[in-house]
């Protein structure tokens, strides 16, 4: 994990240098990612599948080798299960759409739960507007973990679908995934994970973990923005209508009707982000070359060297402390009783060189469950270390003196 490998951490704000700790809302690049874009912009820029020339079967190679690297990363049966989208939020609504075309109706029932980004919400409440159906969600305990025994008695014959967070995007909170796929699949209720804060920081394997269909971004995972994936079991996919028309998703197209590509194309309406999808492939080398083992315990330290740093400053309180979490820790400061506001802290850590994220995290549903505007998000990624976490520290010392 060589810092040296990311040239944006030189950069200087505010005259000071930059400590990144927003990763959760996007990591950033190595440079072998950057230099992924500029060599396929320089070299081989073509439109792929359907040119005969070279630069076209260049580029083809190159995204369906993408495509191949995808599917190991996540221990998907085949690189046919990958449907390449423009990210997580694109991914979630693709499935909602096209999941809801094909099996919701009237009074049916989907269940997210009560720590879920606005991603995987509001797809599902257009989707029960449309359809008439009902959304609902599992509800938390005190301690902002998921009550799962709740969620046993919200499936019922109705429910057609569960979609969950396998990581909070707020509080970081290891979601229990496995048992939530295995209660709904005693059902035979298919399952969604949104991976977005997952997949970036544990090792996910689909196949392991039995999910019906998984989402995660490329830029939050170390890639370029605007690619993402949607994976989805075969059997799934076959019976999912696509969810846009356009070029290269078709068979063939007449006035009397069109038919429908083969998996994965048959989901990837138009000309697709190759360049992202070259650029996402190097950013999972990167990551393999550090390895899961390596990431995992490097994050889990920082987190919790964090909050123990934390938890030496008066009116700091943390949210879910002490659970297990991945590279994320979300508090509040106060003074006696006063909250100080998410943003003033922010605004002041920003002027020291130190990035956070302030804000409900676009998850309002469960930020008014805590009963506050707002949390201050720490959030970790590969390359930070614990001089990063000392800066903050100070940072927020010196903006606490500033605001009590």
């Amino acid at each position: 994990m060589n810092r040296n490998d990311f040239p944006i951490l030189t950069e200087q704000v505010h005259h000071r240098p930059l400590v990144y700790l927003d990763n959760a809302a996007t990591s950033q690049k190595p440079q072998a990612v950057v230099d992924a874009i500029v060599e396929a912009y320089s070299h081989w820029n073509s439109n792929i599948h359907r040119g005969v020339h070279h630069l076209s079967q260049v580029a083809t190679i190159h995204h369906e080798e993408a495509r191949q690297a995808v599917a190991r990363f996540i221990h998907a049966d085949s690189s046919d299960e990958i449907i390449f989208t423009k990210g997580t939020t694109d991914s979630l609504n693709a499935l909602a759409f096209s999941f809801g075309e094909a099996f919701i109706h009237e009074g049916d029932e989907i269940i997210v739960s009560g720590v879920e980004h606005h991603s995987n919400i509001v797809p599902w409440q257009m989707l029960c507007e449309r359809k008439k159906a009902v959304l609902r969600h599992i509800p938390l305990r005190e301690d902002l973990s998921l009550d799962i025994e709740a969620f046993r008695g919200l499936l019922g014959d109705r429910t057609r679908l569960v979609s969950v967070a396998q990581v909070s995007n707020v509080l970081g909170i290891i979601n229990p995934i496995e048992e939530i796929i295995r209660l709904a699949h005693e059902r035979h209720i298919p399952v969604c994970i949104d991976g977005a804060q997952s997949v970036p920081h544990m090792q996910v394997d689909v196949q392991a973990l039995d999910c019906d269909f998984l989402a995660f971004s490329g830029h939050k995972m170390y890639g370029p923005t605007g690619i993402g994936v949607l994976y989805g079991k075969r059997e799934w996919l076959n019976r999912l209508p696509p969810h846009e028309g356009g070029g290269e998703m078709i068979h063939h197209v007449r006035w009397s009707g069109t038919t429908y590509n083969d998996l994965p194309y048959k989901f990837e309406a138009g000309t697709p982000n190759f360049v992202g999808s070259y650029a996402l492939h190097r950013a999972i080398d990167y990551m393999l070359s550090v390895g899961w083992p390596a990431i995992e315990k490097h994050e889990r330290e920082l987190t919790e060297y964090c909050e123990s740093r934390l938890g030496d400053i008066d009116g700091v309180r943390i949210y879910a402390a002490g659970q297990p979490k991945a590279g994320v820790v979300s508090f509040n400061l106060y003074a006696g009783n006063q909250l100080i506001h998410p943003f003033d802290i922010g605004t002041l850590l920003d002027q020291q060189g130190v990035a956070v994220r302030t804000g409900h995290h676009c998850a309002e549903p469960l930020i008014d469950e805590m009963q506050v505007p707002g949390t201050v998000r720490v959030s970790f990624g590969l390359y930070n270390d614990k001089s990063d976490v000392d800066a903050f520290i100070t940072a927020l010392r010196k903006a606490q003196m500033m605001l009590s």
